[in-house]
């Protein structure tokens, strides 16, 4: 089944993007095993991370409020229901295209994650 989310690379603007709903996809989009991490204030999206992206030294990508990501990430809404992911509403992407926009992006910063 396809879903519908946003992928956010590093020092780039959050694209739309439709993806087979597969764990190798996920893995495929963020370069390595997953990680699912859960943004402040909203229970109905997830965003999907690389779980090594900082011990790989990945490129800093957007600070989240409580941790910064390294990596590119997708974000993608929650089936609770069906224990699973599925499509972004369309409310959902404006808002995180908005969130994610060119203000958020993290300047170039000399980081050792080790």
């Amino acid at each position: 089944m396809k879903i519908k989310g946003l992928l956010v690379e590093p020092y780039k603007l959050p694209k739309e993007i439709e993806i087979e709903n597969t764990l190798d996809n996920l893995q495929s989009l963020v370069d390595g095993y997953i990680e699912c991490v859960y943004l402040q204030n909203d229970n109905d999206v997830v965003l999907i991370c690389n779980d090594e992206g900082k011990i790989n030294n990945m490129t800093l990508n957007r600070d989240i409020g409580y941790d910064i990501i390294a990596g590119p990430f997708l974000i993608v809404g929650i089936d609770y229901e069906n224990a699973d992911f599925k499509s972004l509403t369309e409310e959902q992407i404006l808002k995180y295209k908005i969130k994610f926009d060119k203000n958020s992006i993290i300047n170039k910063i000399t980081c050792s994650w080790k």
